[in-house]
């Protein structure tokens, strides 16, 4: 009698077919995660102190994103060192998309030529996600100051040398206005950094410090009911939220323009369709009517962007202030 002759595949043809399958479950899979990102909450740090102009946009921003991921976007303050610790988490989280940063014109560009030691590099450490948009910067006088306008100002400041102008931290955009200004004014003024707008906006009102350059989301209030007095915005352009405040070009400094941008990081190393995910939904929230009603209403002008663009602008915002940075000798601790 012959064996019965078996139905099984030859040993071959399984130990082809299984391998197959487990190269078919290893590509598959990280592109199930990827699908199905996001599948819990997304960590959002921001590198300032609540209350600021970093904190509005991003929570006006992240329950907008919130809403179109389906998952809560969490927003995690971490101030101090100009932004430089809260982007140092971001730059050491995982890759994974669940962990992303507020980025700026400082920590992203102008920081790293200013501090002399920098916890990471912005040019490596991170993945571009997009464009939030751009923030106006507002000069601004307390009541104890006896000038109405820029000129005033100036003339001011050169009878008192020296005279202390404050912001919400070394190295921030708000110091390079401060900078630029006295360059193009040919004034001589002395910094005064405070930890964020909150206590600076205090003591600018109780007449601790003459006069300011701070983000104007954070001032607009207390220059609407009277306690500060706007002098000029450092942009290119009028602000919507005070349009009878003119610029700093038309007030007499020819050329003079500051814009302070801000973006969402990743870590370096995020897959790119977690990028992709992230990138659509941030440019969904921008867009949304509600969302940039209440940022232009404070003061920020949202601009989105792709995340190749981002990419983009960071790096040549690097080179750019570089070199301002190096011209003006700013230093930071």
């Amino acid at each position: 009698m012959h064996a019965p002759r078996s139905s099984a595949l030859p040993r071959r043809s399984l130990l082809g077919t299984a391998a197959a399958a487990l190269l078919l479950g290893a590509a598959a899979g990280p592109l199930a995660a990827q699908d199905a990102f996001p599948s819990r909450p997304i960590r959002f740090i921001v590198p300032y102190a609540a209350g600021g102009t970093t904190d509005l946009v991003a929570r006006t921003v992240g329950a907008r994103m919130a809403q179109t991921l389906g998952q809560p976007v969490v927003i995690d303050n971490r101030g101090g060192a100009g932004g430089n610790i809260g982007m140092d988490a971001v730059a050491k989280a995982a890759p994974d998309g669940y962990t992303v940063g507020m980025g700026a014109i400082s920590t992203n560009a102008l920081n790293p030529h200013i501090y002399k030691k920098m916890p990471f590099d912005p040019r490596k450490d991170f993945t571009p996600i997009g464009m939030l948009g751009n923030s106006t910067i507002v000069l601004e006088a307390g009541p104890a100051l006896p000038v109405k306008n820029v000129a005033e100002l100036i003339d001011y400041a050169r009878k008192h040398p020296g005279l202390p102008f404050s912001t919400a931290g070394a190295g921030t955009s708000m110091h390079l206005a401060g900078v630029l200004f006295g360059q193009l004014s040919k004034t001589e003024w002395t910094h005064v950094p405070y930890k964020g707008s909150a206590p600076l906006i205090t003591d600018l009102i109780a007449g601790q410090v003459p006069v300011a350059f701070d983000n104007l989301p954070a001032s607009l209030p207390h220059i609407q009911a009277g306690k500060l007095r706007a002098l000029a915005v450092a942009g290119s352009q009028r602000s919507p939220a005070l349009p009878d405040v003119p610029t700093l070009a038309e007030a007499g400094l020819a050329g003079y323009a500051v814009e302070p941008w801000f973006g969402v990081y990743g870590p370096a190393g995020m897959p790119a369709a977690v990028v992709q995910r992230l990138e659509k939904a941030l440019q969904e929230a921008l867009a949304e009517p509600a969302a940039r009603d209440r940022l232009l209403a404070a003061g920020f002008t949202p601009r989105g962007s792709t995340a190749a663009e981002f990419g983009a602008l960071t790096q040549r915002e690097y080179e750019r202030l570089g070199q301002v940075a190096r011209t003006a000798g700013m230093t930071a601790d």
